[in-house]
């Protein structure tokens, strides 16, 4: 494939999210093989270091950065710590950190539940951008790119905490696309549905929606390398929506087309899932 003239994901000084796994991992990767300069942010330590281990692997560089992207104060340190080994501000921030949550309705959920998801799903998205944005817009270049979720517009049941921190990561990325238009900062935000990960063994998943996801991730779930390759892709087009497989395109556009049958439809599939 020819690369982009607007090629900003190819070295890149980058700070990835949620990177010692998954799709963050993923984006890490797919970076390095793009001679980016790596940032690998991630609660858990082990699994940054990890990622930083395979970004060597492959000829970049990478550093492991522990941070819980909930809380704002570590997010402040970590665009301070990126600052200071890539030696000068990032040109690509990538908001992937999340954590699943599923199985009971809205009443039933726990509000510790809610609070978490939020706090890692939506306010990790909001710490991420405040924090990163004004350099970018100062810069006047670079990107961002938020990790949503099919979850954001599929609105399907015992799914609350998580759709509602989904659907607002996406509008978050409308408003900043909006705001940034005619900066040269490019906003992309991803919407998939089932990516191989390890998101459904969550302490915030029931049991049975576990056994349900991860047998659905079985049989319609995507690669991350692939999902965020597509994405990098996407990005370097200037693209703000990515919906990269056929199921969440499907999903997108019954939902736009026909809200009142798709929404008793999701009723009567509420109805027959598994419980918590």
């Amino acid at each position: 494939m020819r690369r982009p003239v607007d090629a900003r994901t190819y070295h890149a000084r980058a700070v990835v999210t949620g990177a010692g796994s998954g799709i963050g991992r993923a984006f890490a990767l797919e970076l390095a093989r793009r001679c980016g300069r790596i940032v690998c942010a991630d609660v858990d330590e082990r699994g940054a270091k990890e990622t930083v281990r395979m970004i060597e692997a492959l000829g970049a560089q990478g550093l492991a950065v522990t941070c819980d992207v909930a809380v704002e104060q570590q997010v402040w340190e970590l665009s301070e710590t990126a600052e200071h080994w890539l030696g000068a501000q990032p040109t690509l921030v990538i908001n992937n950190a999340g954590v699943g949550a599923g199985g009971d309705v809205v009443g039933e959920t726990p509000l510790g539940d809610w609070r978490r998801t939020l706090g890692v799903n939506l306010w990790g998205v909001v710490h991420g951008c405040h924090v990163f944005t004004p350099w970018l817009r100062l810069a006047e270049g670079g990107g961002i790119i938020n990790v949503a979720s099919a979850a954001s517009f599929a609105a399907a049941p015992r799914m609350g905490a998580y759709n509602v921190s989904k659907a607002a990561v996406l509008a978050l990325s409308e408003t900043l696309a909006a705001e940034l238009s005619g900066t040269g900062v490019a906003v992309t935000v991803l919407c998939p549905t089932f990516v191989t990960t390890n998101i459904t063994s969550g302490e915030l998943i029931g049991a049975a929606a576990t056994r349900l996801a991860d047998r659905l991730m079985r049989l319609t779930g995507a690669s991350p390398d692939d999902i965020a390759r597509t994405t990098l892709d996407a990005h370097d087009r200037g693209r703000l929506y990515v919906v990269p497989q056929w199921d969440a395109r499907l999903i997108w556009r019954m939902k736009r087309l026909l809200p009142v049958p798709y929404t008793r439809a999701l009723g009567l599939l509420g109805r027959v899932l598994p419980s918590s």
